[in-house]
């Protein structure tokens, strides 16, 4: 089995939610969220966690997936873990191990790498559905909750980055103390509260200092914590892996809206999306897209977001096309000329809400207008 994660802040709640499950029967639970967002962290806290190992003893197993390339591999690999030999019925024998045993936990590690591709993604589902059938078996999988499982009820929500609170204290586990409050503060800022980017960058400033680290960012943005072999320790690594999901391959336009989202802080709400007539086909089934892969998240406000460090990626390695900016250029221009024509009157009392929720998105769009020469713009 994996370590307990030594430093492991700010998931008492999902923590709880997941031990409740267990509480009611065998749960089936799907971890979802972005890269780098702790999945396997809570995993791994929840395997050596007093109540699970009390209750499943030695028969907790951790499977990571990413090794597995099909549903046959994916068997051997569990096989594997259960002691059990390679032959033709293996399948059936790891249903048999797991149904004429005292109850087991499963957790299958990283199994989106295999649920992803739509041509295995049938077969994963296939075997999923035959594993639940094991009446003892709890199962835990990092996967969209994939068909043809009866998930517990109710789901565990998206995992969303860390308070500030559990920040500052993962920071302060990994680097020295010692480090000027506000430099830390301006570290964590460049996170979003994301914890492999906090990880990261604590090591970093734990080495180099945070100074030298803010001093570096300006000039190196992620590829400054993009130097590890895996995904747990390049944050590029990471991020670009998740824009490789099959699903956004299928869906193109996509990633392009992901592009324009770099630029918005602020995000966007629905009525945006739709009233800039981006030249984006479906635009809200791109939208589900990029929420269903965890590459961008809905606020408290319903407003479609991208983490601060998922934006400066792709601001260096894919930013939005000169057409997709232009379109929110003209959107906002119209928004700000309807607002001052009318202002004072009650026919901005909806127009004023607007513009504060995306005074952000506006300065940055007239910033790149005025660097772009837009003629609009540069005659004002």
């Amino acid at each position: 089995l994996p370590s307990e994660p030594k430093i492991f802040h700010g998931r008492e709640s999902e923590l709880s939610d997941i031990l409740h499950l267990f509480s009611t029967g065998t749960p089936r639970i799907a971890i979802l969220g972005t890269g780098g967002i702790g999945k396997t962290s809570l995993a791994t806290a929840l395997l050596h966690h007093p109540e699970i190992t009390t209750r499943y003893a030695q028969n907790r197993f951790f499977v990571a997936c990413n090794s597995a390339a099909t549903k046959l591999e994916l068997v051997n690999l569990i096989g594997a873990h259960l002691g059990l030999k390679p032959r033709k019925d293996l399948m059936q024998a790891v249903l048999q191990h797991f149904s004429n045993n005292s109850p087991s936990l499963l957790i299958l590690d990283e199994l989106e790498t295999l649920w992803e591709p739509a041509t295995s993604r049938s077969d994963i589902e296939e075997l999923l559905s035959l594993l639940t059938d094991a009446e003892n078996l709890a199962l835990m999988a990092r996967a969209e909750r994939p068909a043809k499982v009866l998930w517990t009820r109710p789901f565990l929500r998206s995992l969303q980055p860390l308070d500030q609170e559990a920040a500052h204290l993962t920071f302060a586990d990994i680097a020295d103390s010692g480090h000027s409050e506000e430099e830390v503060d301006q570290i964590l800022s460049l996170t979003d509260n994301l914890p492999l980017a906090i990880s990261l960058l604590a090591h970093l400033a734990d080495i180099e200092g945070c100074s030298n680290v803010l001093s570096r960012w300006d000039k190196e943005k992620t590829s400054l914590i993009s130097e590890g072999l895996d995904k747990r320790s390049n944050l590029d690594l990471s991020i670009s892996l998740s824009l490789s999901s099959p699903r956004i391959k299928l869906l193109p336009k996509s990633q392009e809206l992901l592009s324009l989202l770099s630029m918005l802080p602020d995000g966007l709400a629905d009525v945006d999306l739709i009233q800039s007539k981006l030249p984006l086909e479906n635009v809200l089934q791109c939208k589900t897209a990029l929420k269903s892969t965890a590459l961008a998240y809905s606020d408290e406000h319903n407003r479609l977001k991208v983490l601060m460090p998922i934006r400066e990626y792709l601001q260096q390695h894919q930013p939005p096309g000169d057409n997709l900016v232009q379109s929110l250029l003209k959107y906002f221009e119209e928004m700000l000329k309807f607002y001052v024509e009318y202002r004072g009157t009650q026919s901005t009392s909806s127009t004023i809400p607007r513009i504060k929720s995306n005074f952000m998105n506006i300065q940055n769009i007239l910033q790149w207008g005025l660097k772009q020469k837009q003629p609009v713009l540069s005659n004002s």
